[in-house]
């Protein structure tokens, strides 16, 4: 969303990731003169519908990405993936590292022409961590790390009491409960975006629901949203930074199935379009082919509330039955790579030798037919069972259904297990996930921060995104000295982050890891100056244009 996420939200992201109609590459050329010449239409496809325009609701990477389009936050990201001013023009740290103070521009207006102070944010992040607003990443992303979060979103403090203050209209004080490094990036990601409260309380219970019931601060705003077909955003001319934007519309239809998508790129009706393993190498050769790798991973997740996946060795057979390089290589065929764990490479390095997380980590499962019958036996036998059958949760969309396929072919090689596929609508599924009602998930997640933490953070007793069951009060230690008592002190923070998921992956095998994703996309030559994001929104278009 990483919800991705790129996070797929990101969750990143909760991220599970669909393919989605966005571009990458970058030009910093100054594309006024030729973009007069251009109509500065971009037409696009995604796979879902957005399951809440609400940035306290919105969890997942399709809601990220047109929240990221649509508004603002304090920062956001620039084209080289670096977090560069939004609402705020700068910031102070204090020497401790638990005061930030950002001073936000005087000439940002909300699309209703009311500006934008640092009272929307303070209201915004209250409304995250209030009970009743029922958010999943609020209480996920600011406890622990706003002073009084956590006691905030259990009802045991006053709204008033979250660090967050208003010292006037443009000056925007956090309190953090401990120094946290990557705290720049995170005010980037959706869950911190302003709200203006007065639009908010008349809208009541219809706010976010339609394009009418939303206000916008950022570069564009949303027009036309038909549930379940598709939605329209537009240049916002009262944007603060309205010069730098080029394109006036951006419209999206909801299309889940590639074979329609690749036609309706064909016939020039959208500009770009995400290809599955059929069409990758029918179109590997146009001069439109591209292939990007995002720092999002997919794995399995396993319910350690169902009986059979309790047992370790049950769940250590399923992670070592799937042969992931004939995944990558037949099924997704898509420039996709086998994950050896669970952050993506080339996301974060070892501060000190550079040296790339995934490759210090690399191996922690492997491919083994013969290693995982040997450990089904012996889960077997420990349970008394001869044979089992398990629910796998998966998606609607064409990709998910052939992913889902290759899963159950892969795991029914176990003696005696049956899988049964359980495809459901996006939004379904994000609530059974909620509710645990699955035994087997395939699920992706991209990062929600420029940190190996926004991956294993999920994972700790009771965690928010959690949702296996799973309680290690070694893992917890180690999440909670990275956060902590190490927060300041990069080499051993790091250290202890690989360890962590050494615990988590090798040696407790909560998740199967299956792919680290690959995009690989058609795209009309015409589009310039899109450039993909690690957190957050996938892709920026804030400095996109056409020129044909």
């Amino acid at each position: 969303m990483k919800l991705s996420k790129k996070l797929l939200l990101s969750l990143g992201l909760l991220l599970t990731v669909f393919l989605a109609a966005c571009y990458g590459g970058s030009d910093s050329s100054d594309a006024k003169s030729s973009s007069d010449k251009s109509k500065q239409e971009l037409n696009l496809v995604a796979g879902a519908e957005i399951p809440s325009m609400d940035s306290s609701l919105g969890i997942d990477e399709i809601a990220s990405q047109w929240l990221g389009s649509t508004k603002d936050g304090l920062y956001r990201l620039g084209p080289d993936s670096k977090p560069e001013p939004g609402i705020a023009t700068d910031h102070t740290v204090s020497d401790d590292g638990l005061t930030w103070t950002f001073n936000l521009r005087e000439d940002a207006v909300w699309s209703n022409g009311k500006p934008v102070t640092a009272h929307d944010f303070v209201f915004a992040w209250q409304r995250a961590v209030d009970p009743a607003t029922g958010s999943e990443y609020g209480p996920y992303m600011m406890n622990g790390v706003i002073k009084n979060a956590k006691a905030v979103s259990q009802g045991n403090k006053k709204l008033s009491e979250l660090g967050v203050k208003a010292i006037d209209d443009y000056t925007f004080e956090v309190t953090l409960e401990k120094p946290v490094p990557y705290f720049e990036s995170m005010v980037a990601f959706p869950t911190f975006l302003p709200m203006n409260e007065a639009f908010v309380t008349e809208q009541g219970d219809r706010y976010a629901m339609e394009a009418e019931n939303l206000l916008s601060n950022g570069p564009f705003k949303m027009t036309e949203w038909n549930q379940g077909e598709g939605w329209t955003v537009v240049k916002n001319e009262d944007y603060w930074d309205a010069d730098k934007v080029k394109l006036e519309t951006i419209n999206i239809k909801v299309v889940k199935d590639t074979a329609a998508g690749v036609n309706l790129y064909q016939t020039d009706a959208i500009d770009q379009v995400g290809l599955t393993a059929e069409f990758v190498d029918e179109y590997r050769t146009s001069e439109e082919f591209t292939v990007e790798q995002a720092p999002v991973t997919f794995f399995l997740k396993m319910n350690q509330e169902n009986e059979i996946l309790q047992n370790t060795k049950a769940r250590q057979a399923v992670q070592t039955i799937i042969d992931r390089q004939s995944m990558v290589d037949v099924i997704l065929n898509d420039g996709s790579k086998p994950a050896g764990g669970l952050l993506p490479g080339d996301f974060v390095a070892h501060p000190e030798s550079g040296e790339d997380f995934r490759e210090l980590n690399e191996g922690l499962i492997e491919y083994n037919e013969d290693k995982a019958q040997q450990l089904w036996s012996e889960a077997k036998q420990e349970l008394g069972i001869e044979t089992t059958t398990l629910r796998l949760l998966g998606g609607d969309t064409e990709v998910s259904s052939n992913m889902d396929a290759y899963l159950k072919d892969q795991l029914e090689n176990l003696e005696g297990l049956t899988i049964k596929l359980e495809a459901v609508p996006f939004k379904v599924r994000l609530q059974r996930d909620l509710n645990m009602n699955y035994d087997l998930q395939n699920y992706g997640w991209g990062p929600d921060y420029l940190d190996a933490y926004s991956f294993l953070n999920m994972w700790v007793t009771d965690g928010g995104n959690n949702k296996t069951g799973y309680s290690s009060e070694k893992y917890d230690r180690l999440i909670n000295e990275a956060s902590d008592e190490l927060a300041l002190k990069p080499v051993e923070r790091f250290e202890a982050l690989l360890e962590a998921e050494r615990t988590l992956i090798q040696d407790d095998a909560v998740l199967a890891p299956l792919y680290q994703e690959g995009v690989a996309q058609l795209r009309k030559s015409y589009l310039k100056n899109v450039t993909s994001n690690p957190m957050g929104a996938e892709y920026t278009y804030k400095y996109a244009y056409i020129e044909k």
